[in-house]
């Protein structure tokens, strides 16, 4: 063992250590094991980077940006709305959010549509008064779960993809078979359909009803807003309860005005009319939420709205004393004209409002929340009418109009993906589908530049980079093949299957204690040297490294929709290990099982 394998395996050891505490994320550790090896001249600059033109990688920045296209428009809502509803028990709507969660997964990365759907939930729980606790952990491992039936539903099936390429590249006489969009599927499919049984059937028992960050309602803010219901809007002709307005997490309608009359005490059955203005009371969150309903405008100061409200943001901004709002209404204070900007809402602390919003008289220290292009903030920071002005994150109105675009878009990536194939032009390689879809959502305004490039998840780039350059490490080092005889002479008596077993419960070891794309990205090079080492063809050793780092479910570190939900549903370790681990191990035996029969490896 020379020492370039010995500084190797040490850095792999501090690495597996740091990552396991948490304390740093991913991509800095490997960034910086990378660097210690480009030092050390173990690789050089042209191997370690390598990865980042990886056509791979880039798949997965453009997939990205089709996903901020889907949420930008509003059509995951669209495409949910009528699944989720109003469930009347846990199981139904563990059922209405793991199916629909699940297939969608399996055509999207599934690491945006568990960030897509989180406020989903979160008002699906508060509004049918579910446990949080009941539903968080089905959503992320029904993702995963649909996310390992097709390359392109997680971002570890195309690490793998895309270190499948860098090695066909580099090694033309050597090619490898690569994962085709269908190569998971028939393994896939099985461990999902087993594993939303479980869910369905022990996620009652097994998930303690426990809510993170319950407020009470004495420490609530309570905003008062009032929204138009628009001609053509989805709520017109409706009634209350048909409308899904009765029953707003954290909003209660307080009264409806009309040109005639004022309806309160509004009942379920109360049919909404055209130009209907809908009073609400309620969290701040809420009040945001409200805002992203389609056909609903703010109207707190009765003036049209004349601006594109997709490219508004929501700020908060406290009245001073010196402000010259103190002592005006709403409606005679002309904010529209004099700030540029729209009132949503207001609230008073400790203070009840009533009456027509646009009649309010605005007092020092009232907090409106305003409507307004998004350099409002800077431009009012310092200024003396305000004592505090705060742009909230996320509050862009979705562009609806614009859903059945990203709709068509999300279908033709699909039929393209699965076919590679266009009149005349003939076939096309996925990173160029993607790029074209990505492309597509930019230019019939699915999202802006802007949204584009913050949509996308940079870290999970890094990891995927930077995982080539240490791959080629071990590979040069000979730590690769030292690991893959050490492996062979351990299970190679047993038989084939015995050597795939051992390559999906160490990989399934390592994302344990490291995130699923760094352990991916850790076993290639050792299940390649196995399968080589042995005569074996590679793609079942490549998937056994691709559903071994994903299907980890018994803690909340392997997997980053685990870590996404652990807030939000109030978990603790111990509710990972009991509802997640035999999860893990029933999900590892079908996989397994089913791979070994496709491809005829026996003990």
């Amino acid at each position: 063992m020379d020492w370039q394998m010995v500084l190797v395996a040490a850095a792999l050891v501090g690495m597996l250590g740091l990552l396991a505490t948490g304390r740093f994320g991913t991509d800095i550790v490997m960034m910086g094991v990378l660097a210690l090896f480009l030092v050390t001249r173990i690789v050089t600059p042209e191997q370690a980077f390598a990865g980042f033109s990886n056509t791979g990688l880039l798949t997965v920045a453009f997939l990205y940006i089709v996903a901020t296209g889907l949420q930008e428009t509003g059509a995951m809502g669209l495409l949910t709305h009528r699944f989720l509803g109003r469930p009347g028990s846990t199981l139904e709507a563990q059922a209405r959010i793991a199916l629909p969660v699940a297939g969608m997964s399996a055509v999207l990365n599934n690491t945006p549509i568990v960030a897509m759907f989180l406020p989903v939930i979160r008002d699906l729980s508060r509004r049918t008064r579910i446990p949080a606790s009941q539903l968080f952990m089905p959503l992320s491992f029904a993702a995963i779960l649909g996310g390992c039936c097709t390359l392109i539903g997680t971002s570890t099936n195309l690490v793998v993809y895309s270190l499948i390429s860098a090695h066909n590249t580099s090694h033309p006489d050597a090619q490898l078979e690569n994962f085709s969009l269908w190569s998971l599927t028939p393994i896939g499919l099985p461990v999902a359909v087993v594993g939303m049984v479980y869910i369905f059937l022990l996620g009652r028992r097994l998930l303690r009803d426990r809510d993170a960050d319950t407020v009470h309602g004495s420490d609530l803010r309570e905003y008062v807003t009032a929204m138009r219901a628009q001609a053509g809007s989805a709520v017109v002709g409706k009634t209350i309860e048909q409308a899904g307005l009765r029953h707003l997490p954290g909003l209660f309608l307080t009264r409806i005005d009309r040109e005639t009359e004022t309806v309160l005490a509004v009942s379920p059955d109360e049919v909404v009319r055209e130009g209907d203005v809908l009073v609400f009371a309620g969290a701040l969150d809420s009040v945001v939420d409200l805002q992203k309903i389609r056909g609903l405008t703010p109207v707190a100061d009765d003036a049209a709205v004349e601006h594109y409200r997709p490219k508004m943001r929501l700020m908060e901004a406290v009245i001073s004393r010196a402000s010259p709002l103190v002592g005006r209404t709403i409606r005679g204070a002309e904010i529209r004209t004099r700030y540029g900007a729209a009132v949503v809402a207001v609230h008073r602390l400790g203070h009840p409002l009533k009456g027509r919003l646009g009649d309010i008289v605005l007092r020092e220290g009232d907090t409106l929340l305003l409507e307004a292009e998004p350099g409002f903030a800077k431009r009012f920071r310092t200024s003396a009418s305000f004592h505090l002005v705060n742009a909230l994150e996320g509050s862009a109105t979705p562009r609806h109009e614009r859903a059945w675009i990203a709709i068509a878009i999300l279908i033709g990536l699909i039929a393209l993906m699965s076919s590679g194939t266009l009149p005349i032009i003939g076939d096309l390689p996925e990173v160029v589908v993607a790029m074209v879809a990505a492309g597509a959502m930019i230019l019939f305004r699915c999202c802006t530049g802007p949204q584009a490039r913050a949509g996308i998840e940079w870290p999970v780039l890094l990891v995927i980079g930077t995982a080539f350059g240490i791959g080629k490490a071990m590979e040069t080092s000979g730590l690769a093949a030292a690991a893959a005889q050490g492996v062979a002479m351990v299970a190679g008596n047993f038989g084939p299957a015995a050597l795939l077993t051992t390559i999906y419960l160490v990989t399934l070891g390592f994302t344990i204690l490291i995130s699923n794309n760094a352990a991916a990205a850790l076993m290639f090079p050792v299940a390649l040297g196995v399968a080589m080492s042995g005569d074996l063809p590679f793609m079942p050793f490549a998937l056994a490294v691709a559903f071994g780092a994903s299907l980890e479910f018994m803690t909340p570190l392997g997997y980053q929709t685990n870590l996404m939900v652990m807030g939000p549903g109030g978990y603790r370790y111990a509710d990972f290990l009991r509802f997640g681990g035999p999860l893990t191990l029933l999900a590892a035996v079908v996989a397994i099982g089913g791979i070994c029969f496709r491809y005829g490896l026996g003990f």
